[in-house]
């Protein structure tokens, strides 16, 4: 018994580190546009100052957004072909782990063939909540100002101290997003 207690609680605890530090990525896109014309970009400030997060933050994202599209071979121009814009959303979000490991019983006397005799055994509940944030990426065609492609990156938030590890997350949330883009490489691999 001891055994199935000291894997089950490194097993959980590596489940529980794998699931905080993926994102889920979705993107979506006008099927009409011809992406291939698509070459430099600029920010939407107008969208950009609505995202509520902090202007440190931002600074984060938009750094992240620009290293991403330059390895694109994206330029940053005054008179740009599309425009790009963020938005976040958070919410909180609770788990709760129900661990009932160990035998089972019940404390008295009598008869009753499913309870029967003292019981023992280790178990409980545990309760974690997190942060878990959303960032979408919008691109928009500067030419007829419609959104063309939109890229939405889930995942839990670290509030973490260390902005090195914030930094890192950040750019993890940008790059996952931005891997779904141009859209029609995603869909021939």
């Amino acid at each position: 018994m001891k055994s199935i207690k000291f894997l089950g609680l490194p097993l959980l605890l590596l489940v529980f580190i794998t699931s905080c530090s993926s994102v889920s990525v979705l993107s979506d896109y006008d099927q009409k546009v011809d992406f291939n014309g698509y070459k430099s970009y600029a920010f939407y400030k107008t969208g950009i100052d609505k995202a509520q997060i902090s202007d440190l933050d931002k600074k984060r994202i938009l750094r992240a957004i620009e290293t991403e599209m330059s390895s694109r071979g994206f330029v940053k121009s005054e008179t740009p072909d599309i425009l790009v814009s963020i938005f976040t959303k958070e919410q909180e979000r609770v788990d709760v782990y129900n661990n009932n490991y160990g035998w089972g019983g019940a404390w008295g006397w009598g008869y009753n063939p499913w309870a029967w005799g003292p019981g023992f055994g280790w178990g409980g509940t545990s309760v974690s909540a997190s942060t878990q944030g959303s960032l979408y990426i919008d691109l928009i065609d500067n030419k007829t100002s419609e959104l063309v492609w939109q890229g939405k990156g889930v995942g839990t938030l670290s509030n973490t101290k260390n902005i090195a590890k914030k930094e890192e997350r950040i750019r993890e949330f940008v790059s996952q997003i931005l891997e779904q883009y141009p859209p029609n490489a995603v869909a021939m691999k």
